[in-house]
C-alpha cells in the first residue's frame, strides 16, 4: 500500500527574476514538506535570497508559480504574511529596547492585547534561553544573543513557516552553534523552515533535504547523503616526510585509487578518491612500505558538501558570483 503523500507546505514552481540584464533567477523548482528543514545552499549572488523575497511577498516573480502554507503569493500575499516568520542576515532587534519590550512590542503589533502579548514574550525568552537577560537593553546583547532575540520575533505569531536567510552570518562559531540549537528545535512543534546559507556545514547539520543553487538554477538537490554520494567514494590523504617522495606516493595512489591522484608540494600531501574506502587505505600503506615510505599522517575522509559543490559547480561554495 503506498503510504500517503506528505503536506507540503511550501511549493514554487518555474521561478524566473531579472534585474535589468542580469538573470537572477532562472527556473527555480522548490517543496517543502511540512515540518521539514529544507537548506537552500549556494555562494552569494546565486539567488538565494531573491528565491526568499519572492516566497515572502517582497518581490513577484518574472513568471513561475508560489505557494507558502497553501497560499499563493501573487493572489493572497496577506495571508502568506499572516503565515510566515522571517529572520533576515541582520538581526531587526531595537537596541534601545529591552529583551522584553522588542517581544512585547512585536507581539502588540500582530493585534495581542496586553496580558496576551506580556505572556507571549516571557514565553519566547524562555524558549530562547534570554530570560535572564529579558530586561537589559539589546545594546548589550551578544551577537548571538541578538540573533536569537530575532528568532524569537519571527516566532511571535506562531508561523506554521519560518524563512532563514543566512540566520549565521556574521556570527562567531559559539553564536553559529547556539543559532544552530535554535533552528534545531524549531521543527519539535511541526514548524516548516526554509533556511538559506552559504556554510555548507551548516546545511549538513540542520537540514532533511538540499537545493543546490548556482547561477540562479538548481543544480542539484537530495539529503547531504545523497550528494555527498554524487561525488563517489572517500578520500585517501596521506602526508610524506620528504617532498621528494610525492611522485612514488601518487603512483601508489594512483594504483588503489579511482581518480587521478592531487599531491600539494607545500605540505607534502597527496590525496585521491578511493572506492573500497579502508582496504585501499591498507593496500596503500603496503605498497608504499615496499618503497620505503612512511607517511608520517594518513586519513580516510568522506566527503563533504565542499567537495560536492565544488564538483558540481568547478567553484567554492564562498567566491562570490558576478
Amino acid at each position: 500500500m503506498t503510504p500517503p503523500q506528505q503536506p507540503v507546505a511550501v511549493r514554487a514552481a518555474g521561478l524566473t527574476k531579472s534585474f535589468g540584464k542580469t538573470r537572477a533567477l532562472d527556473g527555480i523548482d522548490l517543496e517543502i514538506p511540512t515540518g521539514h528543514v529544507l537548506g537552500l545552499l549556494g555562494p552569494n549572488g546565486a539567488g538565494k535570497t531573491t528565491t526568499v523575497r519572492i516566497l515572502t511577498t517582497l518581490l513577484k516573480p518574472d513568471s513561475g508559480t508560489a505557494e507558502v502554507a497553501g497560499h499563493d503569493v501573487l493572489a493572497d500575499p496577506q495571508a502568506v504574511r499572516r503565515s510566515i516568520g522571517v529572520s533576515g542576515q541582520y538581526a531587526a532587534v531595537d537596541e534601545n529596547l529591552t529583551g522584553f519590550e522588542n517581544l512585547y512590542m512585536v507581539a502588540r503589533l500582530y493585534g495581542m492585547n496586553r496580558a496576551a502579548a506580556k505572556e507571549r514574550a516571557r514565553e519566547l525568552l524562555d524558549r530562547f534561553r534570554l530570560t535572564s537577560d529579558g530586561d537589559r537593553p539589546a545594546k548589550g546583547y551578544s551577537g548571538g544573543m541578538r540573533r536569537r532575540l530575532d528568532l524569537a520575533g519571527a516566532l511571535v505569531a506562531r508561523p506554521s513557516v519560518v524563512v532563514l536567510d543566512e540566520p549565521t552570518t556574521g556570527l562567531d562559531p559559539r553564536g553559529r552553534m547556539e543559532t544552530w540549537d535554535v533552528v534545531s528545535n524549531l521543527v519539535t512543534d511541526g514548524t516548516t523552515v526554509l533556511l538559506t546559507t552559504q556554510y555548507l556545514e551548516e546545511a549538513d547539520y540542520l537540514a532533511d533535504s538540499i537545493v543546490v543553487i548556482d547561477s540562479g538554477k538548481v543544480i542539484a538537490r537530495g539529503t547531504a547523503d545523497e550528494l555527498k554520494a554524487r561525488v563517489g567514494g572517500e578520500r585517501l590523504e596521506l602526508v610524506v616526510p620528504d617532498a621528494a617522495e610525492l611522485p612514488t606516493a601518487a603512483e601508489v595512489l594512483a594504483e588503489v585509487g579511482s581518480g587521478e591522484p592531487v599531491t600539494d608540494p607545500h605540505t607534502r600531501k597527496v590525496e585521491v578518491l578511493v572506492d573500497t574506502g579502508p582496504k585501499a587505505l591498507i593496500e596503500s600503506l603496503r605498497r608504499l612500505d615496499g618503497h620505503g615510505i612512511t607517511p608520517v599522517d594518513v586519513g580516510l575522509h568522506r566527503p563533504t558538501l565542499d567537495d560536492v559543490f565544488l564538483a558540481l559547480t568547478g567553484h567554492a561554495a564562498e567566491e562570490v558570483q558576478a
